[in-house]
């Protein structure tokens, strides 16, 4: 039983899929000393290597998972290492030995509030999958006058650059009736790029303050200052794990399968010989 090279490697906390991806795409992974390509699948007893270094890799049940809330800021751009120098979402959080984080999704550089960053690059990669729907949650300060007409038009969908976008809800939060500013929560399943900005925009509508507040069912934690990071529990962590079918069962996946065989001892199965003269 093989796996893709991309997941395996995720498991290993090197990166999400994505990133993975990338790397396999600007020849930087071998397997068994041959340059992986995309596409390629990986054997319990394949070596293989980033940079030239052995990668050691995991069961999915011996995987160490660690998740963490993060309160950003506004001037935080989302990346490891920036060309101008900005301060970026990954100064602040706890250093790691072995292991990186890897974050899931992306904040705007004017966004604050609710990201999510884990060891696991696999559970990463499904977290922001489309299919698996997680809502995220906005506090949104708006400059003008959200009509009947537009608030339904941002419901229905819009037709954007990149394809057609809709809020699931959008809830009055608070402002006076003639404030040029008002607050109103707005809930989506996307993760397009600045989708909420670009929804409001299609409406001729200014986003003058744009917060994260939930990510599924976690929500910003309403004493995490910003900057600061919270680690989720087992527990907290085991609902997100549910909800993406990633359970680690023992003995599953491609090398839990090959530790089952070494500890009883057995021998992968041969595959039968063919008989030449059979047709």
């Amino acid at each position: 039983m093989s796996e893709k090279l991309q997941k395996v490697l995720a498991r290993t906390g090197l990166g999400s899929r994505r990133e993975l991806e990338a790397w396999i795409a600007n020849g930087r992974i071998s397997v068994n000393g041959k340059v992986a390509t995309l596409g390629d699948r990986v054997e319990p007893e394949d070596t293989i290597r980033v940079d030239g270094r052995i990668i050691p890799v995991k069961a999915e049940e011996d995987v160490i998972r660690r998740v963490i809330v993060y309160h950003k800021p506004a001037g935080e751009v989302c990346s490891r290492n920036d060309p101008q120098g900005r301060p970026t979402v990954f100064d602040n959080l706890p250093r790691l030995q072995g292991l990186r984080w890897v974050q899931v999704g992306r904040l705007d550089i004017n966004t604050t509030g609710l990201m999510l960053f884990t060891t696991d690059g696999e559970l990463a990669h499904r977290l922001m999958h489309p299919s698996n729907g997680f809502v995220r949650e906005y506090a949104v300060r708006v400059r003008g006058d959200l009509t009947d007409e537009k608030r339904r038009a941002m419901l229905d969908g819009v037709l954007l650059e990149d394809g057609v976008s809709r809020f699931d809800s959008i809830e009055d939060a608070g402002g006076g009736e003639d404030a040029a500013n008002h607050w109103h929560k707005v809930s989506l399943t996307g993760g397009k790029y600045r989708e909420v900005r670009r929804l409001f925009q299609s409406q001729d509508l200014e986003v003058a303050r744009l917060i994260r507040i939930r990510f599924g069912d976690l929500t910003l934690p309403s004493d995490l200052r910003m900057g600061r990071w919270k680690e989720l529990t087992a527990d907290e962590i085991k609902p997100l794990t549910d909800r993406v079918d990633l359970k680690g069962k023992k003995y599953t996946g491609l090398y839990g399968r090959a530790r089952l065989r070494h500890q009883r001892g057995d021998k992968p199965p041969r595959k039968p010989r063919r008989n030449p003269y059979r047709r």
